[in-house]
């Protein structure tokens, strides 16, 4: 069974994706992320036809403890978030609890010289 993408965030933010084939989305404005965005992280949590959902980095700051502790946790769906600037690197720690490995790791590469 295949899994889908789901966006998560502002109309400007979830935009970009729904144009690019994206059909799983939550539109969610900054005026209401204090109220809605746990409720519709949750169901998208919930939601077993996804398998990654995308948010902006800096949305995570309006989740509360417990939805944000799910989301820390949860391997499937798979939280990635994107923004944050160079410094924020999490996708390596996402991608690596995702998989089980870590893609990066200059020992399992190994050389190909």
């Amino acid at each position: 069974m295949s899994q889908e993408i789901a966006v998560i965030g502002s109309s400007e933010f979830t935009t970009g994706f729904r144009l690019a084939g994206v059909r799983k989305f939550a539109n969610v404005s900054d005026d209401a992320k204090e109220s809605e965005l746990d409720d519709a992280v949750s169901g998208m949590l919930d939601d077993d036809d996804v398998g990654i959902i995308v948010m902006h980095d800096d949305d995570l700051a309006h989740l509360s403890r417990n939805v944000r502790n799910d989301v820390e946790t949860s391997v499937e769906p798979t939280l990635v978030t994107l923004g944050g600037g160079a410094g924020s690197g999490g996708l390596r720690d996402q991608i690596k609890r995702a998989i089980g490995i870590d893609l990066m790791d200059e020992d399992e590469q190994g050389d190909n010289e």
